[in-house]
């Protein structure tokens, strides 16, 4: 057979993995010289690289003064497994899940916190019924489906006068969609995601409502040491302020700081179009042709970071070997769908993307796909 013609223009950067994600543009190694290393986290310099962590993520972030913000242990999974174990039980509990993290919080708290939890689910590429949530309780889920590729739209299904907390792992989506805090509780998040900072740190977002329960409920089970927010039924207010649980990565801390330099100047609306623009130079692709289609069924629900896309009609393995192809060519890296979701391919769209770079990846695509055709 003849090989087919391959596209004229590659990106500059292969790097679309959905996490760990792609640095900023202009990370260098030598940016994070002045990281104190070798130095205590609990001497002034360490704290102090922490708080301003913190402080910088809640203005750049538009959190309200009176939420607190942590860095905390083991990535959005620390946080979000704090959150669990310390808040859940005072209140009836409905997990929400479309999509592999949200099916894992739904196991952690039936088996791990034995909850007698309502679970409201839905396949891949579909959002549950919101309009059966009893805001009595309180109610987890995640605001991107980062391995379906499937979104809440909006804050507007969560009421301004629930009873219950909102708990909501929003590690694919901050920095990059617009974040309604006054319907968010509980908020965490990884720094490796949107900004392509390292990971293993876990950034943790309470409302004051979060801090009520924290102070007011000893829940029924131990807490491991990295999960103790509280010491004599009132909030450690230390690891909210730059004194973390354990000891962090202060070269972790300040590729962040470096991140949020570059983040600050393009401030949080130029993020989030940044990651829209190049969402939807896939979708504007895939609405031209027949043969491939945005796995999120509602454009409504489509994530503008993880895009997730379905082969229509292809044979089974085919997405697989087509992002073989596209690694083998130094075009695309990491790219194939997630382990547990429907088989496709999964596209990182985050800020730190260059649109452009999503743009001449599409040709690519096409060409990998065209390829696999010839060669079946």
């Amino acid at each position: 057979m003849t090989d087919l013609a391959q596209p004229a223009t590659r990106p500059a950067d292969p790097r679309f993995s959905s996490g760990p994600c792609k640095k900023h543009p202009g990370f260098t190694l030598d940016s994070l010289a002045p990281a104190p290393l070798g130095r205590s986290h609990r001497a002034a310099i360490g704290k102090s690289r922490l708080r301003e962590a913190i402080e910088r993520t809640k203005t750049l972030l538009g959190v309200p003064d009176d939420y607190r913000i942590g860095i905390v242990p083991a990535s959005d999974t620390g946080a979000y497994e704090m959150a669990m174990w310390t808040m859940l039980g005072a209140r009836p509990v409905t997990m929400l899940a479309w999509e592999s993290f949200g099916k894992g919080w739904v196991t952690d708290a039936v088996k791990q916190l034995d909850l007698d939890a309502t679970v409201l689910e839905a396949p891949y590429g579909a959002l549950p019924d919101l309009t059966a949530i009893d805001w009595a309780s309180d109610v987890g889920f995640t605001w991107n489906g980062t391995t379906s590729g499937v979104a809440v739209p909006n804050g507007d299904w969560i009421p301004a006068d629930r009873e219950g907390l909102t708990l909501c792992d929003a590690t694919s989506a901050a920095f990059a969609m617009e974040l309604p805090w006054d319907k968010l509780d509980v908020t965490t998040f990884s720094w490796q995601k949107v900004l392509g900072g390292e990971g293993a740190h876990g950034v943790l977002i309470l409302s004051p409502r979060a801090v009520e329960r924290l102070e007011s409920y000893t829940p029924p089970r131990p807490l491991p040491k990295i999960f103790r927010l509280t010491k004599g039924g009132k909030l450690i207010e230390g690891i909210f302020e730059g004194a973390t649980i354990n000891t962090p990565s202060m070269m972790c801390v300040e590729d962040y700081l470096r991140a949020l330099d570059w983040a600050e100047g393009v401030t949080l609306p130029g993020l989030i179009d940044r990651a829209h623009r190049s969402a939807s130079a896939i979708w504007e692709f895939c609405e031209s042709r027949d043969w491939i289609a945005n796995l999120a069924e509602d454009p409504a629900t489509r994530s503008t970071t993880s895009v997730c896309l379905k082969l229509v009609g292809a044979p089974e393995g085919t997405a697989k070997r087509m992002a073989k192809r596209l690694e083998a060519e130094g075009v695309a890296l990491d790219i194939a769908s997630y382990r547990d979701a429907p088989e496709g391919l999964r596209i990182w769209c985050g800020a730190t993307v260059d649109p452009e770079d999503v743009a001449a990846l599409m040709p690519w695509v096409e060409w990998a796909y065209q390829s696999e055709l010839a060669t079946a």
